[in-house]
């Protein structure tokens, strides 16, 4: 019963709430996910089923952190997968705190993994009656799957296959189109883009573009936020070799890369290089996409321009973390913009070109 978000089952002996949302420990996100109440059914007065299905049900919720392109894939889309992949389609979301901007964004990932409409549950008078209810996603880890742990195998390889599907994206390998890379085919690098107001910003973005072209790179740039047509920017990045962005969930859009491809992860000043392994680092292996690191140094962060050269800011940036998240955050990611140098940048760029495959026997 979706208005009163409530959930009878007829195997249940004792009451019981949930949140049906990935992320249990952070009190911050669940504080926007509404709570659930599984209840044992009523033997004599059970609510009458206004609508009868043999798909299995899945309540999830776009509540959270979602809008923010990393948590809309590891929070809920993957998780997601997880849970629904196995049902073979036979399976109906249930959405709570339903975004319809969120959900029509990311349809065509609902419809691959469901034969049915997906419904805005809070919003629903009927009663619904299913033979097998899912409440809340399955996690496995960030950005990933764990093969170990589903059902039948099924791995991180197997979503990114699905959002070929879901897509329509050609590229399943970032192989050369004929026999080696050649002026008709180069190597496309895209460079993933910020505006300086939000942070994270390349400053030299032109130089760095005119450099990649210089080692004989096909360059794009793209600038993903929530207005960016998803299945557009999809299609681009699955058409590049070596995706290349500051540390941000602009780099989240890995998961379309062709494996074989590269990404080239710019970490921001401040010691942030744990909370780079731990995004977008450790989940690359599962995507079989090859990984590389580009650390900013100060002279090459605008923060050396904020403050004096003796701030704790710059000098030890150790002080900052242990204020907590907030601090954390708000001075390294919110306020730093980077200028890399292209010496320096250069050479990872030739690293990643080394990486990618050179022939159809590679």
């Amino acid at each position: 019963m979706g208005s009163s978000q409530t959930v009878y089952v007829d195997t249940l002996d004792r009451e019981w709430k949930t949140k049906p949302y990935c992320r249990k420990h952070d009190n911050f996100a669940l504080s926007h996910v509404k709570e659930w109440t599984l209840k044992p059914l009523p033997s004599g007065a059970a609510p009458r089923c206004t609508v009868n299905s043999t798909a299995t049900a899945f309540v999830l919720s776009t509540g959270g952190f979602t809008g923010n392109p990393f948590h809309d894939y590891t929070d809920v889309l993957i998780p997601a997968f997880i849970t629904a992949h196995h049902l073979g389609g036979e399976v109906q979301f249930l959405v709570s705190s339903y975004k319809s901007w969120w959900v029509n964004r990311y349809i065509q990932i609902f419809q691959q993994m469901s034969r049915h409409e997906v419904v805005d549950i809070d919003a629903d008078d009927d009663v619904r009656c299913y033979r097998n209810v899912v409440v809340g996603p399955t996690f496995h880890r960030e950005l990933g799957v764990d093969a170990s742990k589903t059902p039948s195998g099924y791995s991180t390889a197997d979503f990114r296959k699905m959002l070929r599907d879901a897509f329509g994206l050609e590229r399943a390998t970032a192989t050369p189109s004929g026999d080696q890379w050649d002026i008709r085919r180069r190597p496309r690098l895209l460079i993933i883009s910020r505006r300086p107001s939000r942070g994270r910003a390349f400053m030299n973005e032109r130089a760095m573009a005119d450099m990649a072209a210089s080692l004989g790179f096909d360059v794009r740039i793209g600038e993903p936020d929530t207005s960016t047509d998803t299945s557009k920017f999809a299609r681009l990045v699955n058409s590049c070799d070596v995706m290349v962005g500051v540390h941000g969930a602009g780099l989240t859009n890995m998961v379309f890369l062709p494996a074989g491809a590269v990404v080239v992860q710019v970490v921001p000043y401040g010691r942030l290089e744990w909370l780079a392994r731990n995004t977008f680092a450790e989940p690359s292996a599962g995507m079989e996409v090859h990984y590389l690191e580009y650390a900013v140094q100060l002279d090459e962060t605008t923060l050396s321009e904020q403050y004096p050269s003796d701030h704790p800011v710059l000098r030890d940036p150790m002080a900052i973390h242990k204020q907590g998240w907030n601090a954390l955050k708000t001075t390294y990611l919110d306020k730093q913009n980077v200028r890399p140098h292209l010496g320096r940048l250069k050479n990872t760029f030739l690293q990643a070109l080394k990486m990618l495959p050179h022939g159809r026997d590679d």
